[in-house]
């Protein structure tokens, strides 16, 4: 028999409030609201020396840097084809059809998503972690799960396998 091993961490305080608005289908988009997101991830690979895939201090930690930098700000995506973004140092201006809205340039984290929904912004940030995690622990798991709850059971989940 084989053995496959992962961690999980997902903690009380793995959590960021902020603003953000989606389209769905063509010309459809949501009016600006948001959510408390819950962050979990999980790591998959072998044991390594100690007997652990990873230190469950050190994901945490890293995992903890990056939900952080997103709280109370209102998320952006940039790569939208639909939503034009424009920015300069003092505002952000974001234009879907007829609709604008102008937000200072502090209060606004610029992605580059197509669109900042559950899955997307699980992308963004298993990404970020599995960079923060081989700059850490010189380590490249086998593969990364994060998962975004934006509303207590609608989650949305990024699952990155990387190649060789």
């Amino acid at each position: 028999m084989s053995a496959n091993f992962h961690i999980r961490v997902s903690k009380d305080f793995l959590v960021f409030s902020a603003a953000h608005f989606i389209t769905v289908g063509e010309n459809i988009c949501e009016r600006l609201h948001g959510h408390n997101y819950r962050v979990a991830a999980e790591v998959y690979g072998p044991l390594d020396a100690q007997q652990c895939v990873i230190d469950f201090i050190g994901l945490r930690d890293a995992l903890q840097e990056i939900v952080r930098a997103l709280d109370h700000y209102v998320l952006l995506p940039t790569k939208h084809p639909q939503i034009r973004i424009t920015a300069d140092e003092r505002t952000v201006e974001a234009a879907f059809q007829e609709r604008r809205w102008m937000f200072p340039r502090g209060d606004c984290i610029l992605l580059p998503v197509e669109n900042t929904t559950a899955e997307k912004l699980a992308e963004w940030i298993a990404h970020r972690l599995f960079d923060e995690l081989q700059r850490r622990h010189f380590t490249k798991p086998q593969r990364l799960r994060v998962e975004i709850d934006e509303c207590y059971g609608q989650i949305g989940v990024c699952e990155l396998t990387p190649s060789c």
